[in-house]
């Protein structure tokens, strides 16, 4: 005859379920809507969810999706802060949803979502971001040399001068700074600090050869120059870039033309 064997909870002396305290809290998420194929007007919506508080903004607006309404729109990936797809304006600040933890942002009241600011809406929280990416492309984002043949050993550089563009090397153009800018938001056609601080990355590069190019790129009216210090793209980068101290030294370059 088998002996009883107690199962691990019950041993542990842990109450049947339903009777244990429940790690979830009840939230609303407040999201702006937009649906240019049924209304011009955007409008908000509410929704309350069970969640555990230590999860991400992006498992909410995946259970929204999944399990409440599958027409919300949102754009994710690798949800863990690498590729930059989910940025969005989350109480009033740009943040990468998979980064940002329920109970870091008041979940007592209501977690405002919206797109970022400065780009137009396509659908929810979907935003185009050609104009993003073509100043980006604008800057050359890519090393060049006056050698055109591919070259026999590699480009050597020192611990030194890889360390002077170390930090501008981890934007990962998720946008959170370049639609934070207050410059960006009232004109489209300044580059935006994401655009810069990837020429910073090549100009102050030691083998790359275009940095006189870059500059004079970044030398015009809808360049640099419409910075106006205001601290948001540093605040609002979520690798931690000082991207206003970036800018900063674009601009001591074209002045001295020293990189």
């Amino acid at each position: 005859m088998a002996t009883p064997v107690l199962d691990k909870a019950d041993a542990a002396g842990s109450p049947e379920p339903g009777f244990a305290d429940s790690p979830y809290i009840t939230v609303t998420f407040r999201i702006r809507r937009f649906n240019p194929e049924v209304s011009a007007e955007a409008t908000w919506e509410d929704f309350q969810l069970e969640i555990d508080p230590k999860e991400r903004v992006l498992d909410g607006l995946h259970k929204i999706k999944w399990d409440l309404d599958g027409t919300l729109t949102f754009r994710r990936s690798c949800a863990h802060g690498i590729c930059g797809s989910d940025a969005m304006r989350i109480n009033g600040k740009n943040r990468l949803a998979c980064k940002t933890l329920i109970k870091d942002i008041n979940p007592e009241k209501p977690i405002t979502i919206e797109a970022i600011k400065g780009l137009t809406v396509l659908k929810d929280l979907v935003v185009d971001m050609e104009p993003f990416f073509q100043a980006y492309r604008d800057v050359m984002p890519f090393l060049i040399t006056k050698d055109t043949n591919e070259p026999t050993r590699e480009r050597l550089q020192s611990a030194e001068d890889r360390e002077r563009f170390d930090d501008t090397t981890k934007c990962i153009l998720c946008a959170a700074c370049t639609s934070s800018c207050p410059v960006f938001w009232n004109d489209g056609q300044y580059f935006g600090p994401a655009a810069i601080v990837n020429a910073h990355r090549f100009i102050f590069d030691s083998r790359d050869e275009a940095g006189e190019q870059r500059l004079e790129i970044l030398n015009d009216r809808d360049g640099v120059w419409r910075c106006r210090t205001t601290f948001n793209c540093t605040d609002a980068c979520p690798r931690g870039i000082e991207v206003t101290k970036a800018i900063a030294e674009v601009k001591r370059a074209l002045i001295t033309r020293r990189y």
